[in-house]
């Protein structure tokens, strides 16, 4: 497979996201066994330009709106949240003129109690955009962590600890589910709804800021629930001990929505349920996907990773969406351990992490 580049680590790669945000779209982060490492994309390579110790293993990362790049700005700003594998909670922070910070959350008897698959900042675009910071875990739980809370909201929530290093520890707001809960996404046109997935095939479009979501049961949450039909299959016959689901929306639209469950990817349109049932649905891995991304600058296209026997990824585009994918095989490397699309204009690039390695190539060719 012919490539841009590639960058390679001493540590294997766990995680890896890029930066969508206009302001910070050359930079990505990855996590290994202790650290998050932030890159600098150039045109032919990239750059280390921040490195936070954690610690512990990375299990998810998500990019605060609000990051700013250095060829952006000579104010430029790094913010991040990350969790680790021993269930805490971390807020990264770097700028032009502060050193690294790590500020600890989130651990304990107080917050998560299994593993954390995924993160999102859910705050939107507006002044509340790095305010707050979503969570899902193996615990079956969705936190939605308040990262400034004031000291006098009425707001139902649970104080996770006294203040430290100046400081105040954030505040959560917790709705349980009946199942571990795999991936989460927020969409920059609203400040109160969620997409979460769950273990068995189940998406659940949240609103979490809705009255008396914290005293009541799960469903009220819920502004609606979606059933992949393929998962559900499968969980109905035991096979979904290791079916694990990712979810997403599309960028330019809250009511499109990508799921991939085993072998099989799933597409919705909110504005036309036809019963519930997605528009679109097939297959993709015979071994199973593992990861579902859209492009955040061509929104028709979007892409699925798979980790084993084989290395690959596939792109598709809903102008498309029955036609063979493009292959990217990545098969002579270690498998994938996760994959994004780059942030920056023009062709769209993916940065896939393999082994101690990334490796970015673009997706197409100018025509």
């Amino acid at each position: 497979m012919d490539h841009d580049f590639s960058f390679t680590t001493d540590s294997d790669i766990y995680v890896l996201v890029a930066s969508h945000s206009d302001d910070a779209s050359d930079l990505i982060a990855i996590g290994n066994d202790h650290t998050v490492q932030i890159l600098q994309l150039g045109p032919s390579s990239c750059t280390s330009v921040a490195s936070f110790h954690i610690g512990t293993r990375i299990t998810a990362i998500a990019w605060s709106p609000d990051s700013v790049s250095p060829s952006s700005s000579e104010d430029w700003r790094f913010e991040l949240a990350a969790a680790s594998a021993d269930f805490g909670l971390h807020l990264l922070i770097r700028s032009a003129s502060q050193a690294e910070e790590v500020f600890h959350f989130g651990g304990g008897l107080s917050g998560h109690h299994g593993k954390v698959n995924d993160i999102t900042y859910c705050g939107g675009t507006g002044p509340e955009a790095s305010r707050y910071v979503a969570t899902v875990s193996d615990d079956k739980m969705l936190m939605v962590w308040d990262l400034t809370p004031q000291n006098h909201s009425n707001s139902p929530r649970i104080d996770i600890g006294s203040p430290a290093n100046d400081r105040p520890q954030p505040t959560a707001y917790v709705i349980n589910y009946p199942h571990p809960l795999t991936s989460i996404d927020s969409h920059p046109s609203t400040t109160k709804e969620l997409l979460v997935s769950d273990c068995r095939g189940t998406i659940y479009v949240v609103d979490w800021r809705s009255e008396g979501v914290f005293e009541e049961s799960w469903r009220n949450s819920n502004i609606l629930e979606l059933t992949d039909p393929h998962a559900l299959s499968e969980a109905s016959v035991g096979l979904s001990l290791n079916l694990s689901g990712s979810v997403a929306w599309r960028r330019d639209s809250p009511d499109i929505i990508g799921s991939v469950y085993g072998s099989k990817f799933s597409l919705w349109d909110l504005k036309g349920m036809f019963g519930g049932k997605p528009f679109a649905s097939s297959s993709c891995f015979s071994q199973g996907g593992q990861k579902f991304r859209w492009c955040p600058t061509e929104y028709q296209y979007f892409a699925i990773s798979t980790q084993s026997p084989m290395s690959a990824v596939h792109v598709y585009s809903t102008n498309y969406v029955h036609a063979q994918p493009t292959v990217f095989d990545i098969s002579a490397r270690p498998f994938i351990r996760d994959f994004d699309f780059l942030g920056a204009r023009g062709i769209p690039k993916l940065a896939v992490a393999v082994g101690r390695s990334i490796v970015v190539f673009p997706i197409g060719v100018e025509s």
